[in-house]
């Protein structure tokens, strides 16, 4: 029995990573409001090493449709711009001297739509992830040397978990896709 419960709980594990991984994901897509995660994928040259931006500077926003990036040195000013355009996030950067400011634009109809794609995209990523967990456990319990009733009755365990975090995830989803096409 114990086997059984490793198995089961390695599949559980495997499955909260699709979720937080998600999460993580979706948190790049940007809906609507400038947030510091907006430029979680930015990195910025830095002493000939390419260093994400969160470790070279500080990232606040002033307010909902602008992002305030404060260098912890101020010759980084142009690596920073340079960063965030080789990110290609759409954003364009401007400098004061002190800090790099970005004005993030509203969003068109068509962007949301194409934000709203891409997010479905990352949902089905994480489903089949979770997916393959399942498949995973199935063929791990197949290997045991346990009744058939024993076998049944984990496999309808580990059926049960794939349907609740697959349904997490469409919640999930449906929120970001509410942020996504608010106005």
């Amino acid at each position: 029995m114990d086997e059984v419960e490793f198995i089961l709980e390695g599949a559980k594990e495997g499955m909260e990573n699709a979720i937080s991984h998600l999460k993580k994901q979706l948190s790049n897509i940007r809906a609507g409001k400038a947030s510091p995660n907006m430029l979680g994928s930015v990195m910025v040259e830095y002493y000939g090493a390419q260093t994400p931006l969160q470790q070279v500077a500080n990232v606040n926003t002033p307010d909902a449709r602008t992002l305030s990036i404060q260098p912890f040195e101020k010759s980084l000013i142009h690596e920073i711009e340079k960063g965030i355009m080789m990110a290609n996030l759409g954003f364009n950067p401007m400098n004061n001297g002190e800090s790099v400011i970005i004005n993030v634009p509203p969003l068109t109809e068509e962007r949301r739509k194409q934000l709203t794609k891409q997010a479905k995209a990352e949902a089905e990523d994480a489903k089949v992830g979770v997916r393959n967990d399942r498949k995973q456990a199935m063929q791990e319990l197949k290997k045991q040397d346990i009744s058939e009733d024993l076998l049944k009755s984990s496999e309808d365990d580990v059926q049960e978990l794939t349907n609740t975090y697959i349904e997490r995830i469409e919640k999930i989803l449906a929120v970001k896709e509410t942020e996504i096409m608010t106005v």
